[in-house]
């Protein structure tokens, strides 16, 4: 995964995380905005989360940036 998507990833986390708490999910969608304005990194965000990990379609936002961190 491109460092962009993964620091994105981490942005992302980070606001949902301090405006919801410890407990908040997210979709792989929750890193892009509602139009598809880049189909390329939205593909990519989708391979890692659903065929490269088989993650639900809502997991702990912790988690997912734990993840990142460890390089999965």
């Amino acid at each position: 995964m491109r460092q962009q998507l993964r620091s994105k990833i981490i942005e992302v986390c980070d606001k949902k995380i301090a405006n919801k708490g410890d407990n908040v999910g997210l979709s792989f969608y929750a890193f892009f905005a509602n139009k598809n304005d880049n189909p390329e990194l939205l593909m990519e965000a989708a391979t890692w989360w659903i065929k490269t990990h088989q993650l639900d379609h809502f997991v702990k936002a912790q988690k997912i940036k734990q993840m990142i961190v460890d390089g999965l």
